[in-house]
């Protein structure tokens, strides 16, 4: 595992101090990769609106806006960003289902273990993979987020890398997943010679093999494509030798 250097530039996108100097210059709210009427199917299908959600990254996106609006009660949103979490709390200080807090997503030592049914994150383990320390600040991610669900809780990364680079950061000690991978377009991704958006539709689960890599020959339609990993957490058990792919659909967590 190492720095995902394809898909970076200079920046230090794990770095407090980039993220803090963005949303100073740049306020607006932006959703990063996905606004959440794409994602939506997905997080209705394996996140119910009585879970309690954690929002990794938040940024300034509305996407947690958008999820009170669609019945989510009750959503943890943090960002390391100390900027962006007074904006956002400003913002939506009449939304009582949204809680802003600055926390660093390799030490969420604030919540207790098993705090959460499910964890959704837009981009913030790909903000990780392009800083410094790529592979340990990965690790410690994932062990947190592992820590923090309950069994049978989601962590939903939406994300541009493939299996290749993904699913080995899956592989702790401690940690065991169930996973199904959907890939989706960008958006206003239009086929080539067409002059509309691809009316494909990207609900089905991508068949996997038993490694858990995309079959030999598949194709993109979208080369930039981004990837949706639902990750069940199951409990622990011995480390094994690949990610287990589920190829039924799990419950929706209570």
């Amino acid at each position: 595992m190492k720095r995902d250097s394809s898909s970076c530039d200079t920046y230090n996108y794990g770095d407090s101090a980039y993220w803090d100097s963005k949303y100073l210059c740049e306020p607006g709210p932006f959703d990063w990769y996905q606004r959440y009427s794409a994602l939506r199917p997905f997080i209705r299908k394996y996140i119910s609106t009585s879970s309690r959600v954690l929002m990794v990254g938040c940024g300034n996106a509305v996407m947690s806006e958008d999820m009170v609006k669609d019945g989510y009660e009750d959503i943890f949103n943090i960002d390391i960003s100390s900027v962006a979490i007074e904006m956002m709390k400003k913002k939506c200080a009449h939304i009582p289902q949204l809680k802003y807090l600055k926390m660093d997503v390799r030490d969420m030592s604030f919540f207790p273990d098993e705090s959460f049914n499910s964890v959704i994150d837009k981009g913030t383990l790909d903000s990780l993979m392009c800083g410094t320390n790529a592979p340990i600040s990965a690790s410690l991610m994932i062990e947190e987020v592992s820590r923090l669900l309950k069994p049978g809780g989601i962590y939903m990364l939406i994300t541009y890398g493939d299996p290749i680079v993904r699913i080995p950061h899956f592989h702790q000690e401690g940690c065991s997943w169930k996973i199904k991978l959907y890939i989706i377009p960008r958006p206003g991704f239009q086929r080539p010679g067409s002059s509309s958006s691809s009316s494909k539709l990207y609900l089905e689960p991508v068949p996997l093999t038993e490694r858990g890599m995309l079959p030999p020959g598949f194709v993109l339609e979208d080369p930039d494509s981004h990837y949706i990993y639902i990750c069940k957490k199951m409990h622990a058990t011995p480390p094994l030798p690949a990610a287990i792919m589920d190829p039924t659909t799990p419950d929706i967590v209570q």
